[in-house]
């Protein structure tokens, strides 16, 4: 979407956001209204505020937030929004999106990114090394942060609501410190030169830090151009020199390219897996703790073979 076309639908719903409110105040609604830029963060954000706050995600499930185009829904849930928690580490700068519907709704001050206290990766291949990985979620530690930042920043939007808030925090971080130690035990069972993880996008560089991965990839990062003869090359000589057995397409990424990787080495596409959204509700992988488990089960069968 250009930016003057974000501009002027923008500025139309924001003079529709007041009637709007006036009409959530009438039926009582008083809780926090909370956006977040994708899935990831919006279930982080509903395990800390529970039935307090109202949560909205932008990026629809299934969809890259690299190159997200914010719809006109979006604009008037940002413009009356307590609070947006975003990624940050360059993820949601793809098309400036972001940027551009923060700077029309006028609400930089109340949005954060949740990434602030990790410690960034950043892109190996030559010219980028400079760029900063967006990942870091896929590393459970990290998420932990995420989960901090998220309830200190509730917490000062509604201090009334803070033993409970704390309480969920503690509940929550619990069970992803769980989560983090049955990834470590769980990789055990991979012959250490099978912990080869080759994905189409090299989203995998902190889960494979923290869990005793290596990451291959056919492209380090979303872009318009992805998947060229070099790039196909390069991972087609990597999975042979390897014997790497199994392959792993991420949901949010087309088939195709992946597809063609699978039929030049006969190394077969062992399972989705989840990167930049969560599932569908119903559906395995719905919320973090559940994909992040997939990814886990998923990778160690693949590569135990």
């Amino acid at each position: 979407m250009k930016k003057s076309k974000l501009l002027s639908m923008a500025m139309f719903i924001l003079l529709l956001a007041g009637c709007s409110s006036v009409g959530e105040g009438e039926a009582g609604e008083d809780k926090l209204k909370i956006v977040a830029t994708y899935s990831i963060i919006a279930d982080m954000t509903e395990n800390i505020v529970g039935d307090k706050a109202e949560v909205y995600s932008m990026v629809p499930i299934g969809t890259d937030p690299h190159m997200y185009d914010p719809l006109p829904a979006d604009t008037s849930r940002v413009s009356g929004a307590d609070l947006i928690f975003y990624n940050g580490l360059n993820l949601e700068t793809g098309k400036g999106w972001f940027q551009d519907l923060l700077k029309v709704t006028n609400k930089n001050e109340v949005a954060f990114a949740v990434s602030e206290e990790v410690t960034p990766m950043y892109l190996t291949e030559k010219g980028k090394e400079t760029q900063v990985d967006p990942h870091a979620w896929l590393d459970i530690q990290n998420s932990i942060k995420y989960v901090d930042l998220i309830t200190e920043r509730v917490i000062e939007q509604d201090p009334d609501n803070k033993e409970y808030y704390l309480n969920n925090q503690s509940e929550y971080i619990k069970e992803l410190n769980e989560l983090d130690q049955y990834a470590k035990d769980a990789v055990t069972a991979i012959p250490q030169e099978k912990r080869i993880l080759v994905t189409s996008e090299g989203a995998f560089k902190y889960f494979s830090k923290a869990y005793g991965f290596e990451s291959a990839f056919i492209w380090e990062i979303n872009t318009d151009s992805q998947g060229t003869p070099e790039q196909m090359k390069k991972i087609i000589n990597i999975i042979n020199e390897n014997q790497v057995p199994a392959l792993f397409l991420e949901t949010s990424v087309n088939p195709k390219t992946m597809e063609t990787i699978s039929n030049e080495t006969g190394v077969p596409i062992h399972s989705k897996i989840f990167t930049d959204s969560l599932a569908k509700k119903g559906e395995d992988g719905d919320t973090y703790i559940k994909m992040i488990k997939w990814n886990i089960d998923k990778v160690v069968e693949g590569l135990s073979q």
